[in-house]
């Protein structure tokens, strides 16, 4: 096992499904403080971020990303809280992959909310419990390209999806409800048969993509030719002390 690697999933991909790929140290969805509790205690050399959470919890902060790359720590993001950090901070070293990564980092004004899903606890798996909206519409213009629908009824789809809570947004949830907003029965009984096997996982292409980059490359050739600077601001030395690590960080001299 590649125990200098650490690995935040949980609703994109199993870690059992990982380690078909990669066997690395495997973690739930990063949050508020995580990053630094995985250097804590795995003294990694690379951190990959896939899944993190987003509502329950404060989410993983840009500055605990950027005191471990301080630290000589190769930070990877991709398919879901992991593209966006690294869309944000590839100016600073974090090293994005896969197609949602550099969609994030051409659309700078992108809603966040396209790679959520609802997630289940840790104690449950961290299982997602719907389908992101980045999904769906990758799903639906597969559909509409392979004549399954026409474009006004994607487009239609697309919007009614977005009406959708996220708590709520699946493609079950959506298909029962676009007979009364959408029209075209006929389009959407061949949509619902098509969606057994068409539908479109870009969010797990991406995580499983990067976990077989992570496998076939040493990631020590790929460290960033410039470590980002780190200032120890107030708002982080206050995460560290809600999240009881500030004494774990100082006793390692990681300040």
């Amino acid at each position: 096992m590649r125990s200098d690697v650490v690995i935040f999933l949980g609703p994109t991909i199993s870690a059992a499904e990982a380690r078909e790929h990669l066997d690395a140290q495997y973690l739930p969805p990063a949050g508020c403080g995580d990053v630094v509790r995985a250097v804590v205690d795995y003294d990694p050399s690379t951190i990959a971020l896939i899944d993190g959470v987003f509502a329950q919890s404060p989410a993983v902060r840009h500055q605990e990303i950027l005191w471990a790359m301080s630290k000589g720590i190769r930070l990877y993001g991709a398919a879901s809280m992991g593209a966006l950090r690294a869309a944000e901070l590839g100016p600073f070293g974090m090293m994005g992959h896969g197609l949602i990564f550099r969609w994030y980092r051409r659309n700078v004004l992108a809603d966040d909310a396209d790679v959520t899903v609802p997630i289940a606890p840790p104690e449950m798996g961290s299982k997602g419990m719907g389908e992101a909206p980045f999904d769906i519409r990758m799903t639906l213009k597969r559909a509409e390209r392979g004549g399954i629908i026409e474009r006004g009824v994607r487009l239609q789809l697309e919007e009614l999806s977005r009406s959708l809570h996220f708590m709520n947004r699946s493609f079950r949830k959506l298909m029962s409800i676009a007979d009364a907003h959408v029209g075209q029965i006929d389009q959407l009984g061949h949509l619902k048969e098509w969606l057994r096997n068409g539908f479109v996982a870009q969010k797990r292409t991406d995580a499983v993509s990067l976990l077989k980059y992570l496998s076939s490359n040493d990631p020590m050739t790929t460290i960033p030719s410039v470590r980002p600077d780190f200032t120890l601001t107030e708002a982080f030395a206050y995460d560290m002390d809600y999240y009881n690590l500030s004494d774990a960080i100082l006793s390692k001299g990681a300040l």
